[in-house]
């Protein structure tokens, strides 16, 4: 289990080293602000195109192979992001990247493998955990690299960077990762017909209050990676920031989120429960959102990006929780893939309106907006989760 949660750090590491440059890097290019919201939002496009298809894949032929395909392809897209002469190769790499994204989800089926359901939780931790160091780290990293000139960047060193440590990733797996998959359950679960994921969902919304809380899961995440995706044109215009400072900033952002999700909000919701956390949640990250076209300095920023990335935090994993406990332990691994793709959808729809009403409405724009939806997630939710109750242990 480590030696998964090494290779699962490592490539989050490389991931969030291209968090803080890709702004600046399609605008480098000219790109308008539409078009860097449409560029941030297609590694969560053609990853949510993909998930299917490398979920099935590791089914039939095993988590390992999957691995290391996914892992080899990330790499190479990296390597010809720092190549890249144009904006349209931006694009064609950051999808490439998306679509190799398989080794995440595979990951997550490796551990289910590995554990008993009594420690299942564990794993899955442990998995989480190393997304949120490798998040912590991997902005900062790629924010030095780049340098502090937003018009004069190193674009090429992050890329090389992150190409670097898939490679590694890769080769840890090549040589210390066995297959968790027998071959007696990958011809059972081969011979399975899958479902699709438009039946999935349809199966989903037709659960008590699962439709609800899935509606508040896009809403959350959609303003929220709108708020991402547009941060560093907007620091840029505000305070003239380069990769440097936002690099710093996200991973401010993501310490604060570490420290939230890995210990505060369980005791949060043992107090308070769930239903509580996601309309605070939701108060909280639009009064955030809602201060950051006001922050005038490094001060008021702070708090504003403080408050907005508690309530993230908050309501997040309050949502998952919530939406877990209404269903049976047969159905957890269908219920979390729904989520998941609810989530992943938000991310590659967020970024791309965020990015269109930062160019016709102003920088300012995306930020009034999301408090605007934010608000109307904590109204549906102080109106409807009344109703939900927290299923009492047996």
């Amino acid at each position: 289990m480590l030696i998964l949660f090494l290779i699962v750090f490592i490539d989050l590491i490389g991931f969030g080293i291209i968090l803080p440059l890709l702004p600046f890097y399609g605008e480098f290019y000219q790109a308008s602000p539409e078009m860097v919201g449409l560029l941030m939002a297609t590694y969560s496009f053609t990853q949510f195109l993909a998930a299917p298809f490398w979920g099935r894949l590791s089914d039939r032929i095993g988590r390992r192979p999957v691995l290391l395909v996914s892992l080899a392809g990330l790499a190479a897209s990296y390597v010809w992001l720092g190549f890249a002469d144009s904006l349209m190769v931006l694009f064609a790499a950051r999808a490439v990247g998306g679509a190799m994204a398989g080794n995440i989800s595979a990951a997550f089926a490796y551990i289910a493998d590995i554990t008993t359901p009594e420690n299942r939780a564990k794993g899955m931790g442990m998995i989480g955990a190393a997304f949120g160091l490798g998040f912590i780290a991997g902005p900062a990293i790629g924010g030095i690299l780049a340098g502090s000139d937003p018009v004069n960047a190193d674009f090429q060193s992050p890329a090389f960077a992150a190409a670097a440590l898939s490679g590694i990733a890769l080769i840890m797996a090549a040589f210390t990762l066995k297959e968790s998959l027998s071959a007696e359950i990958r011809e059972r679960l081969a011979a399975k017909s899958p479902s699709s994921r438009l039946s999935m969902f349809r199966e989903a919304l037709e659960r008590p209050y699962i439709g609800l809380l899935l509606a508040l899961t896009f809403l959350s995440t959609f303003a929220f990676a709108g708020l991402e995706s547009t941060f560093a044109m907007w620091s840029r215009r505000q305070f003239g920031w380069g990769p440097l400072q936002n690099g710093y900033l996200f991973a401010y952002v993501g310490v604060l989120s570490a420290f939230i999700q890995g210990g505060l909000v369980g005791r949060l919701a043992r107090r308070f429960g769930e239903a509580t956390l996601i309309i605070q949640g939701a108060i909280a990250l639009a009064v955030g959102i809602f201060l950051i076209p006001f922050s005038n300095s490094l001060f008021v920023l702070l708090i504003a990006m403080t408050i907005a990335g508690y309530g993230f935090s908050v309501i997040s994993p309050s949502l998952n929780s919530l939406i877990s406990l209404q269903v049976g332990e047969d159905e957890q691994g269908g219920i979390m893939g729904v989520t998941r793709s609810a989530s992943t959808m938000a991310r590659f729809t967020g970024p791309a309106w965020a990015g269109f009403l930062f160019g016709s409405l102003g920088r300012d724009g995306p930020y009034f907006a999301g408090a605007i939806i934010m608000v109307v997630v904590a109204l549906l939710g102080a109106r409807a989760l009344k109703s939900i109750r927290r299923p009492e242990k047996s």
